[in-house]
């Protein structure tokens, strides 16, 4: 007998603004972005202050509160880019490098959702079209899933140094899936981001696993659909 698979539910599934829906397996934290970067004087501010207050409280000496200090800095600025593009979404993916060859070591991950506005034309159109004009763009998959037509395709990115992004030890592996929204005036696209790049099969699997369970429409009762 095959079990009933068993879903968290964030708070945000009843917002009356909410106009994608979606489910992350295990191992998939999510990041606050509008929480973390909240403006001075607001509620989610303070409980962001008093957050950060007691990590650092906790931090075993001087050095390692400014170190902290540093790193949640850099963690904003990269938050606060990914929203000035559009990004409404992100989570942090951790998992044990448990495949066959693998040598159980942890593996990171970046999830991330962002909207793109585009000009009207039929979702088969704007699927293709997505990928059709990108520069870069390789193993290029079309398919017709329960949220309508989606784009897949990869991308292989070394850092510019100017990214102020941390040093790493090979090319960034992104997997996108492109969703039109039904208005046809949007695009969702889902990015799953990893320096794994060897393990590039099992993270295309886990994003066409997480755009499958993708909707448009609220799957609750008595949910409806925003845009």
């Amino acid at each position: 007998m095959n079990k009933v698979p068993h879903f968290t539910l964030h708070d945000s599934v009843h917002a009356h603004d909410t106009a994608i829906w979606f489910a992350l397996p295990a191992g998939f934290t999510h990041v606050p972005i509008a929480e973390l970067l909240a403006s001075p004087g607001t509620a989610a501010a303070s409980q962001r202050h008093v957050a950060i207050a007691r990590l650092l409280e906790a931090a075993p000496n001087s050095t390692t509160r400014q170190a902290l200090t540093a790193q949640l800095a850099t963690a904003q600025q990269l938050l606060l880019a990914l929203r000035e593009v559009g990004t409404v979404h992100s989570s942090i993916g951790l998992h044990r490098d448990d495949t066959e060859n693998g040598d159980g070591s942890p593996l990171l991950s970046l999830f991330t959702i962002t909207w793109r506005d585009t000009a009207w034309s039929p979702r088969s159109f704007a699927a293709a079209r997505a990928v059709a004009t990108a520069a870069h763009h390789t193993r290029i998959e079309y398919a017709d899933l329960a949220c309508g037509p989606v784009t897949l395709s990869e991308t292989l990115r070394a850092p510019a140094p100017a990214a102020g992004l941390p040093p790493s030890r090979g090319p960034l592996l992104q997997l996108h899936a492109h969703l039109p929204h039904p208005t046809g005036k949007r695009l969702a696209v889902l990015t799953l981001s990893t320096a794994a790049a060897a393990r590039r099969e099992e993270y295309r699997a886990l994003l066409r696993q997480i755009t499958e369970l993708v909707s448009f429409e609220s799957p609750l009762e008595g949910g409806s659909s925003k845009t």
